[in-house]
């Protein structure tokens, strides 16, 4: 039997057909006014994560090994003065952007959609200028893309220990590239062909570099598939939802509907959330309250600290159970660090997850008083800390939403303070100020490689 008319008798819709016709028809006057602005936050929010970890070790030992190989030099990394080919500079933002675990997150599927999309897009727009609205079509098409087709094999894909930004990352990153130069839908069905088969990334690489190379990859791999679709270059046209094809290969759950019910009315894109906190989304709770908690006891009470008990939701100590980090990456998925940290410093940022902040004695001393345990009707969102002190007396806090999550979202005067924050670290506070200024005029630009140029230091 015909491998296309098996499908089609087993009643599975032309889900990459349909998702490529829908990318390649989107017009700007489409999105909604308040998915745009979304976007924009995206935007913004991603810009100022690929500046604050520019400067991140991850960066140079990426450059140093990429660069003797980088073809016309014609793509910014941001934040730096390093120029590279747009493929290899993609690959190196889509690092930056994420490897302080800093960035975006799709809560529903925990995917951080901003760095394999918006990393190609604007290395590519230096090499072949775009106005601001027509790149943030794009980027809100890539986003859409990666978020329902990650939607349509989620939790199953996650839980098999696929890393969902890299995953799922690299079709936004070919869907969005590919709208921005103009494919045909024929074209951009190959796109997502490609990506399909480059798509990749292990949880087991948390705590380590490699888990902010998927997002770079993703960001690659997704511009690569775009431009050689629109060279000729062919692939399966069914590679999202065929029985050798991406969801029935990589997850046991395929939720077709996820992906193409609703186009352009339901916009994953809208739901995008942005991190307060510089670490694993799931110990954000923890963080919150400690923070919390820490303001209404003082330093001197905090001083006096016998135990620290947390109730969190099972995935918490599934991604982040360490309880002796060494490093700065590892201390982003330890609750115990965070909490810790947390509660002598007040501190979540960028800022507590340094060498020599997860190995100060004072923060491993307090670390070792810190118990976890699971409670399975929590929810993601929230946590119950109790403190118990020297004295006997008890303090407790229930945190129902954490700040950051979908009922208590960042405002933009928040994003904005993350992004000087951790930009001035990296370029000052004359381009940061300037950076941060363009990137919200995101849509008024004739040429969004004014963005990648404004990053660099020294020229603000």
């Amino acid at each position: 039997m015909n491998l296309h008319h098996q499908e089609a008798d087993l009643g599975i819709p032309n889900v990459t057909a349909t998702l490529a016709d829908w990318v390649v028809n989107l017009q700007g006057a489409d999105i909604p006014p308040e998915v745009r602005r979304e976007g924009l936050r995206t935007f913004v929010n991603w810009v100022g994560c690929a500046v604050g970890g520019a400067d991140h070790e991850a960066a140079d030992h990426a450059l140093k090994a990429f660069a003797p190989f980088s073809g016309p030099k014609v793509s910014t990394v941001l934040g730096r003065e390093d120029m590279l080919d747009p493929a290899h500079a993609a690959l190196v933002n889509g690092i930056t952007s994420h490897v302080l675990d800093y960035d975006d997150t799709h809560l529903k599927t925990i995917l951080h959609p901003a760095g394999p999309v918006a990393s190609a897009l604007l290395a590519l727009a230096e090499t072949r200028p775009v106005s601001g609205a027509d790149f943030l079509t794009a980027l809100v098409a890539g986003v859409e893309v990666e978020c329902r087709i990650a939607n349509s094999v989620s939790p199953e894909h996650y839980d098999r220990g696929w890393h969902i930004t890299g995953t799922a990352g690299v079709f936004g990153g070919a869907a969005a590239v590919g709208r921005m130069i103009g494919l045909n839908a024929q074209q951009m069905r190959w796109a997502l062909g490609l990506a399909a088969s480059q798509s990749s990334g292990l949880r087991e690489m948390f705590g380590t570099m490699t888990k902010s190379f998927h997002p770079g990859i993703a960001a690659r791999n997704g511009l690569m598939s775009a431009l050689l679709a629109e060279a000729g270059f062919d692939s399966s046209e069914r590679a999202i939802e065929a029985p050798r094809g991406f969801a029935q290969v990589m997850s046991d759950k395929q939720d077709w509907g996820e992906i193409i019910d609703g186009l352009g009315t339901r916009w994953e894109s809208a739901t995008n959330s942005y991190k307060p906190f510089a670490c694993g989304i799931v110990i954000h709770p923890a963080i919150d309250g400690c923070i919390q908690l820490r303001d209404e006891l003082g330093e001197d009470k905090v001083a006096q600290i016998a135990s620290v008990k947390l109730r969190t939701h099972p995935l918490v100590l599934e991604l982040t159970g360490r309880k002796s980090p060494k490093t700065e990456l590892e201390g982003k998925f330890s609750v115990y660090h965070c909490a810790s940290v947390a509660l002598l410093r007040g501190d979540g940022a960028p800022t507590a997850f340094t060498d020599e902040i997860v190995n100060d004695p004072q923060v491993v001393a307090l670390r070792g008083l810190i118990e976890a345990e699971t409670n399975p009707d929590c929810h993601e969102a929230s946590v119950d800390i109790e403190v118990t002190l020297r004295d006997g007396s008890t303090h407790t806090k229930h945190v129902e939403r954490a700040i950051g999550s979908a009922e208590v979202p960042l405002t933009d005067a928040q994003l904005n303070t993350k992004f000087t924050d951790q930009a001035e670290l990296v370029v000052g506070t004359t381009v940061t100020q300037r950076l941060r200024d363009i990137a919200w005029s995101l849509e008024s630009l004739s040429d969004v490689g004014e963005v990648a140029r404004a990053s660099v230091r020294g020229k603000g």
